[in-house]
């Protein structure tokens, strides 16, 4: 595989490698570390200063340094690019072979395709992906399942258009080097599908898109920018030709909303309530902060909290009154073939949701299921008619305060010994999964992803550390939860039976003992499940 002299592959070679790891992409991938890594290492020095902040008793506000940008009405972000003006349903999934063209097919709107959360990051699974994506758009992809069904793909004007989750700023390419460091998992990703991809893209009269994931900051959002900036510009493609989504699913960048949007608004494509991994940064950012920042157990936390909705309601405002999307968020719930009446619940929580994002103004939503395509279809349907969107809806009736999206007291509901024990159940199936290059994991009904696992194992570490009474229990304890982590394990095994693979759940319970029972808190439980892989 090529390599420059600043650039070290340490990945193992596999079919088909080299069109992805070309020269052209190993020089974008030197290029944008050579301008944009001691940056990069900044912001993320300036996301623990600001966790010291709030751990010592800070508070967060909206920023007095950018109000000029808030209260400036005159600026607006891009008009929407080709293949991106309706966007009432979007799909997420990884992207293998299967998955591809199931969401292509799927009827929805917009494809998720992610290199993040719903995927484990092997180094196999990151570069297949990128194959996976330059075959889907030449149109040379097809997959035989086991049983022998064939999966091709329908014709160009049926499928959905792609855009593309990176990784975070906060995860590394281990196998990928830049002088002497490792690599940006953003900006390898982001490299690798701008150097194979964007031309096939603009080529079918679409576009280079993004959904950018874990941002805390308008800092860093502008660094994304000027990947933005100096990936077209190495190209020879015009400026604005990318677009990006951002995902506020962190708490800090609820309080910058307008500011992301700003930085972005010659490649912006709006904002996405990226609700799970929003409530893993609520319990994150204020987790030694006592009681009136603990959440209810995970499953009782619904969208009708008060700071939930504020949260929401400020996005869809935030996003209309600047010409942008406003994204609804993830449908977890699993329909089932096999199953009525758990088929049934899953459609009715779906539509429920739906219903409300779009009364609330929003534009589209998520799934993570190609049946549930047609109901969220179906919701934003009614509500949209013809229109692709609904950006003229601009919620001057939404008011929304620093209190109102700090509220987390006021959420109702409970923390009980089934909490805590379906956080547990959960977190290791997922983890087990997750070891195995599986990201994307049907648990209890859920689609659950590293979102959902961070909420189980951060709630479990905030109530041994808040000394949290069960309402129908004990005070939450380590030995508590040691206890109930051999009990559900035992669930697990029993379960499984043959199939149960006692080595990889060894793995599991290892590290969520890590990221769950230790002193210190894991900013984010991928880095040591990463360094696990090979």
């Amino acid at each position: 595989m090529p390599e420059s002299e600043r650039v070290q592959i340490t990945g193992p070679a596999g079919d088909r490698y080299d069109e992805i790891l070309t020269p052209q992409a190993i020089e974008l991938i030197a290029a944008l570390h050579a301008e944009l890594a001691p940056r990069r290492f900044e912001a993320l020095a300036a996301r623990r200063r600001r966790q010291a902040e709030l751990s010592r008793g800070a508070m967060l506000d909206f920023l007095p340094e950018t109000a000029d940008i808030r209260e400036d009405p005159a600026w607006r972000v891009a008009s929407p690019a080709p293949g991106l003006v309706d966007r009432r349903v979007e799909i997420t999934g990884p992207t293998d072979k299967k998955m591809t063209i199931n969401a292509l097919n799927s009827g929805a709107n917009v494809w998720l395709a992610d290199f993040e959360d719903a995927n484990t990051p092997l180094w196999d699974n990151m570069i297949t992906g990128q194959l996976n994506l330059k075959d889907a758009l030449d149109r040379t992809i097809d997959f035989s399942s086991p049983e022998g069904k064939q999966y091709v793909l329908r014709p160009d004007e049926e499928l959905a258009t792609i855009v593309v989750r990176p990784r975070g700023w906060h995860l590394d390419e281990k196998h990928i080097g830049v002088d002497g460091d490792r690599a940006s998992g953003s900006l390898v990703d982001f490299a690798l599908y701008m150097a194979t991809c964007a031309q096939r893209q603009l080529d079918k009269g679409k576009g280079p898109y993004f959904y950018l994931a874990k941002n805390e900051s308008h800092l860093e959002a502008r660094l994304w920018n000027d990947a933005f900036v100096i990936a077209q510009d190495f190209l020879g493609i015009p400026r604005g030709t990318i677009r990006a989504t951002v995902l506020i699913e962190t708490i800090p960048a609820a309080f910058e909303m307008e500011e992301i949007l700003y930085e972005l608004r010659e490649h912006s494509a709006g904002l996405n309530a990226g609700r799970w991994d929003y409530l893993f940064s609520v319990i994150k950012k204020f987790r030694t902060r006592g009681r009136e920042f603990v959440l209810p157990e995970r499953n009782s936390v619904t969208m009708t909290a008060p700071f939930m909705r504020a949260y929401t309601e400020l996005l869809v405002k935030t996003c209309h009154q600047r010409g942008a999307h406003a994204m609804g968020g993830m449908a977890a719930f699993i329909p089932s073939r096999r199953d009525p009446e758990v088929n049934e619940k899953a459609l009715a929580k779906v539509r429920e949701d739906k219903t409300r994002e779009s009364g609330d103004g929003f534009d589209g939503s998520w799934v993570a299921h190609p049946d549930l395509v047609p109901v969220c279809k179906e919701i934003f349907d009614g509500v949209l008619g013809s229109n692709p969107n609904q950006l003229g809806k601009t919620r001057e009736d939404v008011h929304v305060t620093a209190e109102d999206l700090l509220a987390v007291s006021k959420t109702p509901g409970v923390i009980t010994e089934a909490g805590l024990r379906n956080d547990i159940s959960v977190a290791l199936q997922y983890l087990a999964a997750w070891l195995s290059g599986n990201g994307a994991v049907g648990i209890f009904n859920l689609m659950e992803d590293a979102a959902t696992a961070e909420i189980s194992r951060s709630q479990v570490w905030q109530w041994i550390h808040n000394d949290v009474a069960l309402d129908d229990g004990p005070v939450v304890t380590r030995e508590l939860v040691e206890r109930l982590i051999d009990e559900e394990l035992t669930k697990i095994r029993a379960a499984s039976g043959e199939e149960f693979d006692a080595d990889r759940y060894g793995q599991a319970v290892a590290l969520f003992s890590e990221v769950a029972l230790a002193d210190t808190f894991a900013d984010f439980l991928t880095i040591p499940a990463y360094e696990r892989m090979p």
